[in-house]
Parts: C-alpha cells; sequence; structure tokens
C-alpha cells in the first residue's frame, strides 16, 4: 500500500464487464492489495446486470459500472424490494481518469462497514 492508510475493513469489487481497464491499472498501480474481479474472470460476461448485482451481493463486493442506463435502475430496485445491495460505484463516459482512480482508492481504504450498502454513487465524488 503505497501512502494511504487503512480505516476499516478494505473494500472489494466487482467490475462489469465493460469497465474501463485503464482505471483498474490505476488502481492496481496505486495499490496492489485493493481486490477487484471482473466479471469475466468468473465467467458473467454475458450475464445480465440484475444477476451481477445478485453475485456482488452474495460476494459482498461493490460494483464498478459504466453502464448508468441499466445499473442503476437495478440496483434501486434491489435496494426497494428490500434485497441486498452492497454498493455500486457508476462512472459516466469521459470522465478523467485519474479522479476516479483516486477515490476507488480512497473507497477501498478508508471506509467502514456498510458505508456503501444501499447506496448507488457517481464516481469522482466531486
Amino acid at each position: 500500500m503505497t501512502g494511504t492508510r487503512r480505516i476499516g475493513p478494505q473494500l472489494n469489487f466487482v467490475a462489469d464487464h465493460n469497465f474501463t481497464e485503464a482505471i483498474l491499472a490505476g488502481v492496481r498501480r496505486r495499490d496492489e492489495s485493493i481486490d477487484i474481479v471482473r466479471v469475466r474472470q468468473i465467467g458473467m460476461q454475458q450475464t445480465p446486470d440484475p444477476e451481477i448485482l445478485e453475485w456482488a451481493a452474495q460476494n459482498g463486493r461493490v460494483v464498478l459500472s459504466h453502464d448508468v442506463n441499466t445499473m442503476e435502475g437495478y440496483a434501486y430496485d434491489r435496494i426497494i424490494a428490500g434485497l441486498p445491495m452492497p454498493g455500486i460505484f457508476l462512472v459516466t463516459d469521459g470522465q478523467a481518469f485519474q479522479p476516479v482512480v483516486d477515490d476507488i482508492v480512497l473507497a477501498a481504504n478508508s471506509s467502514i462497514e456498510g458505508e456503501w450498502e444501499n447506496r448507488v454513487v457517481y464516481l469522482p465524488f466531486s
């Protein structure tokens, strides 16, 4: 870990199939201990969004996605239905990579347990 002091348990993530590799590479360069799996690594590259959200909930992983038109609605559907939803970080197309990388690293290393549950958050934070 480089220059980051962990406050609580580190967040674990699952990155949607089309999540930008440059962002993930930037996160790995900043802190290789951050646990991010891609849906294709777990054989879910063609899996519908609701099933990815279900897998994330079962495995305690915050979702990273660019699918703002679909994932957001499915995430809120889970929340309204009272289903577990560990959180989703959405990144719109055209965002500068570095602020998104910074925010993922910050969240991973300084969040308190359960902080992102039932939350849909757009990155970068500011």
